[in-house]
């Protein structure tokens, strides 16, 4: 581990432009992150170059220096005091990030500071149902499934499905508070907005279409007005919508009603009338537009797997970069809602294996210890789904890993997609990825994740043997 001292911080201030340059400043877990007032005046060879600095990056509006999980928040003290910039919040620094930003990226942070905060529940279900699937399902292990086989772990196997499940059946519940959240609102009645959508006395979301077909669709008789009496399990443009009139609202309210009767008001009339413009306007409306969007996609998909595949899978890395793959993760979760499974998440994983894999070359390729022990660990952190260290620190870095493993993951996705391997759930984007896989695509999941491994890392070693520029010199 690199020393940290105050000689090295003051370099690191020096090459993001100095003191002066710096507009605010906070930490995560792993990384330093700035506003710097103009990121020209940043010298990336100087500041890859300090010991502490494992790389650095700049996305959605903050340049970023990674530094390492343990250190960080150690430099980042000795940052303040020598910077005399004084501490600031993670979404202070995300406020001032999204001055900069044009109305695209705006939209695009939008939706990723309402979905990164559920994610880790969304995973971990994932994950569970993953482990649910190899317990369920038949011919994994034997013809029968491990349950058959063995009644005594069905019950164990039921108790999994159900935590897993949670996740997915509330999920307009855990939107709603991100949601509400995220537009100013009080995120206790954006929990509440998502468990009225989804409410047991509504007729489920995934028997709409058969009850349609039956002429079965239960109604409200609202003064000579019929609307439709169903629940909006699964879906994300309903309650995305509905929380943001449910937080400008509450907003309205609480500027224009006495304070001594807020309580009286502003919460009953907040809910009663989104709750009523969720059931007749916007969840008709937006469950249309939802249906079209997901049709769209699978149509696009249906018409030229290979090619849809082979795009897809090609620059997905390249939106990572962007910030722009945020918006699939409401895409992913929209097709699980609709069709119950998902096309799109698979090569993501594979993408990200790709970028651990081109990682992972360039640690055996390197002769710089430093450089191998970035690769190293960024590698790994790929591999379980984390690819922003090997893209950043180490393959875009040094640009034709990057091109390897994009280009891999292109083939891969277009392989997979002709044979429409999907997940049930969105998992670990990596290598454990394939519990979230419906287990009849394991083998053809498992021949994708070897051409992204395989085929990424002789691109990689090939280009570094042709490359004109040193892979020491970073």
């Amino acid at each position: 581990m690199a020393a940290i001292n105050e000689s090295s911080v003051k370099q690191m201030i020096d090459s993001v432009g100095g003191a002066e340059n710096i507009n605010a400043a906070t930490h995560c877990v792993t990384r330093l992150r700035l506003i710097l007032n103009d990121e020209g005046k940043v010298d990336k060879e100087k500041l890859n170059a300090i010991d502490l600095v494992k790389g650095s990056f700049s996305a959605n509006g903050q340049f970023q220096i990674v530094i390492g999980n343990g250190t960080v928040d150690k430099v980042y003290d000795l940052f303040v005091r020598l910077t005399g910039i004084g501490e600031a919040t993670k979404q202070e620094v995300k406020d001032a990030a999204a001055e900069k930003m044009n109305p695209l990226q705006k939209g695009i942070k939008t939706l990723a500071d309402i979905f990164i905060p559920i994610l880790p529940a969304i995973v971990t279900a994932g994950l569970l149902m993953g482990i649910n699937n190899i317990l369920a399902n038949p011919g994994i292990f034997f013809e029968k499934s491990v349950v058959q086989a063995y009644p005594q772990w069905k019950d164990f196997a039921d108790i999994i499905l159900v935590i897993a499940n949670t996740a997915f059946v509330f999920l307009p519940a855990l939107i709603g508070w991100s949601a509400v959240k995220k537009f100013g609102g009080n995120p206790l009645l954006g929990i509440v907005l998502g468990l009225v959508l989804v409410h047991p006395s509504l007729l489920n979301a995934y028997s709409l279409a058969d009850a349609q077909n039956k002429g079965t669709v239960p109604i409200w008789d609202l003064f000579g007005l019929h609307i439709d009496k169903v629940g909006y399990q699964g879906q994300v443009l309903p309650v995305l919508v509905a929380s943001y009139v449910l937080a400008k609202l509450e907003l309205f309210l609480k500027k224009h009603v006495y304070d001594s009767i807020q309580l009286l008001v502003v919460t009953p009339v907040s809910l009663l009338v989104t709750g009523l413009l969720s059931f007749t306007i916007i969840g008709p409306v937006t469950l249309t537009l939802a249906n079209w969007i997901t049709a769209g996609i699978v149509a696009l998909f249906h018409f030229a797997p290979i090619v849809g595949g082979l795009v897809y899978g090609f620059f997905y890395g390249v939106l990572v970069i962007t910030g722009m793959h945020q918006i699939f993760l409401a895409v992913d979760l929209q097709l699980i809602g609709s069709t119950g499974s998902t096309f799109l998440w698979p090569m993501l994983a594979l993408s990200n294996i790709a970028q651990g894999a081109a990682a992972f070359a360039m640690f055996l390729i390197a002769r710089d210890a430093k450089l191998k022990g970035l690769a190293m660990t960024s590698s790994i952190s790929a591999w379980l789904g984390i690819t922003e260290p090997a893209m950043f620190g180490v393959n875009l870095r040094f640009r034709y890993p990057f091109l390897a493993a994009i280009t891999s993951s292109g083939i891969a996705g277009a392989f997979i997609t002709l044979f429409g391997v999907k997940a049930t759930s969105i998992g670990i984007g990596g290598l454990p990825g394939f519990l979230s896989i419906i287990p009849n695509y394991w083998g053809v999941f498992f021949i994708g994740m070897l051409i992204v491994l395989i085929l990424t890392f002789v691109l990689t070693y090939l280009f570094a043997k042709f490359s004109k520029k040193s892979i020491d010199e970073g």
